[in-house]
């Protein structure tokens, strides 16, 4: 019996790293850092320049005009462009402001994990062993702690202020650093440059500093890049929670946790610090994407 010849079938999908068929629209995905990267700078640069470039003193109560909607609402006023909060303080100062709360609480806090956690992770993942498996099981434990929780469980138990919640929130992000910084040591210290240095005896702190830890710094690099929007949105919540900041400080935690009892009337005063952080957050995690895909030895070997 005669058979038709057989139709051509379509090329198939090229299958991802992971052997699932990608989405037609997946290459359209690709992540471009330079808008997060513009945007963070632009962020940093309002943020240290905010005494020069804030209208009004962030903290000045100015009964007379409170409430004030944004310019562009009806019954809003040009010198308040973003509006004013139920105590008469400028909504945009306040918004310039906080980032430098927000942004100096991540880097110090990230500071605290890093100078913590790597130290720990580098000694695990070289060392092995018994003090490996204790170190790590500190880690496991501290990592299956609900974050939000122990955060404010410390919060309260040290009080309000913004040297509290540096040290709160850097002390419990260390063992994300440890973790990782663990896992890409014990590789290392099997590389054959480091098993020469070890043979022909260099002590292991001088093995630790010159070869493991110099390619542990992409690492470190993505993890802090990541870390900052989860460090941002943890302080935000302390904040709104009366455990963070202290008001009247303009964090934007604050400025979201003093809105929330305002929506139908004061929307604006929570709607900006909220888009603020949501916007800072994304910026962070994007260009925080972007690195591991290019500085991430698993990566780039995939």
């Amino acid at each position: 019996m005669h058979q038709s010849a057989a139709t051509p079938l379509a090329q198939p999908v090229p299958p991802n790293r992971e052997g699932l068929r990608l989405p037609w629209w997946a290459p359209r995905l690709n992540i471009n850092p330079t808008v997060p990267t513009a945007g963070l700078l632009a962020l940093i640069l309002v943020a240290l320049a905010a005494p020069l470039i804030a209208p009004h003193n962030p903290i000045r109560q100015s009964l007379e005009v409170s409430m004030l909607p944004p310019a562009w609402v009806a019954g809003g006023d040009h010198h308040y462009v973003l509006g004013t909060d139920q105590y008469g303080r400028d909504i945009l100062s306040r918004l310039l402001f906080g980032a430098r709360i927000s942004l100096g609480v991540s880097a110090l806090a990230l500071l605290i994990g890093t100078a913590v956690g790597t130290p720990i992770g580098l000694v695990a993942g070289f060392v092995g062993g018994w003090l490996d498996a204790i170190l790590m099981r500190l880690v496991d434990v501290l990592l299956s702690l609900p974050v939000i929780l122990a955060a404010l469980a410390l919060a309260v138990a040290l009080g309000p202020s913004f040297t509290n919640v540096v040290l709160v929130i850097g002390l419990l992000i260390w063992p994300r650093f440890a973790r990782q910084v663990r896992g890409e040591a014990s590789v290392l210290v099997h590389r054959d440059y480091v098993r020469y240095a070890k043979v022909i005896g260099v002590p292991s702190w001088l093995i630790l500093l010159r070869h493991v830890l110099p390619n542990l710094l992409p690492t470190l690099l993505v993890i802090s890049t990541l870390q900052i929007g989860h460090v941002i949105l943890l302080e935000a919540s302390l904040s709104f929670l009366g455990a963070g900041i202290p008001p009247p400080n303009p964090s934007w935690g604050v400025m979201v946790s003093e809105g929330t009892g305002l929506v139908a009337t004061g929307w604006w005063i929570s709607l900006f610090p909220g888009i603020a952080i949501v916007l800072t957050v994304l910026m962070f995690n994007s260009l925080g994407d972007w690195l591991r895909d290019h500085l991430d030895p698993r990566h780039l070997e995939s």
